[in-house]
């Protein structure tokens, strides 16, 4: 009881977008956020192209940090068809990988999946017509079921949930109207909403204006009784005026 009263810092990021040429483009940012943190979790495209060395330049950042690390992939992290081998990778550099699984820290259980993209609300896209976009539609599903399933059996009293994909629109505005299908899906926000969760992160959408330019910003919203949050993370970003450029929360 007392580890569940007590404040849990975390500092997140997404869309890091690493690449092979990339020089130790996080090592001093991760090794001031342990400084200021208990949490780091990171939403997703964590590589530019899904590449293991690409992901071998991160997780050599990634042991900068001395604190938990908790995370998930974006759909930059599939490009390259080593998803396995990436998730490896990461893994043996200390992230705990949220995919199928549940990690808990101080209290706090963290649940994550990558989720997909669909549309939101009454224009999302539905399985109809052609198998190919009944599939499509099966994909979004599939993420939202997978998402429910960690949230059914974490038994922590607060919970933070990690996406890639936006659960609501409101986190994606000021990026093109014509993407916003792309950006995410309606289903996993019915699917939060069913469920008690303290805070949910996400990455993805780069150009809103919560997001400052080239620094991420953390914007929370309040919809249906949930707390939603969307951050971004890109190269190149200022490092560290007091984590300015990693966002900072206490649950």
């Amino acid at each position: 009881m007392a580890e569940a009263n007590r404040p849990l810092k975390l500092a997140a990021l997404a869309d890091l977008h690493v690449e092979e040429t990339s020089v130790e483009p996080y090592r001093r940012l991760f090794a001031e956020i342990s400084q200021k943190a208990d949490v780091l979790a990171l939403c997703g495209d964590l590589t530019n192209l899904g590449k293991p060395a690409e992901a071998e330049i991160l997780a050599e950042e990634l042991r900068s940090c001395t604190i938990p690390m908790v995370g998930i992939l974006g759909n930059h992290d599939y490009e390259s068809g080593q998803v396995a081998e990436v998730e490896r990778i990461l893994r043996d550099a200390g992230l705990h990988l949220l995919e199928n699984h549940i990690h808990e820290e101080k209290g706090v259980a963290f649940v994550g999946v990558k989720g997909f993209a669909g549309g939101f609300g009454s224009r999302m896209l539905t399985a109809f017509g052609e198998e190919i976009v009944k599939r499509f539609v099966a994909e979004t599903v599939a993420e939202a079921t997978r998402l429910e399933n960690g949230l059914r059996v974490a038994r922590a009293e607060r919970i933070v949930v990690l996406l890639h994909y936006a659960p609501i629109i409101d986190t994606i505005a000021g990026e093109p109207a014509e993407v916003f299908p792309f950006l995410g899906s309606s289903r996993l926000a019915e699917t939060i909403d069913r469920f008690e969760v303290s805070l949910v992160l996400h990455g993805h959408a780069h150009n809103t204006p919560q997001c400052g330019g080239s620094q991420p910003q953390l914007n929370r919203l309040h919809e249906q009784g949930g707390d939603f949050a969307s951050l971004r993370a890109r190269p190149p970003m200022p490092l560290l005026q007091s984590l300015l450029a990693a966002p900072t929360v206490r649950l």
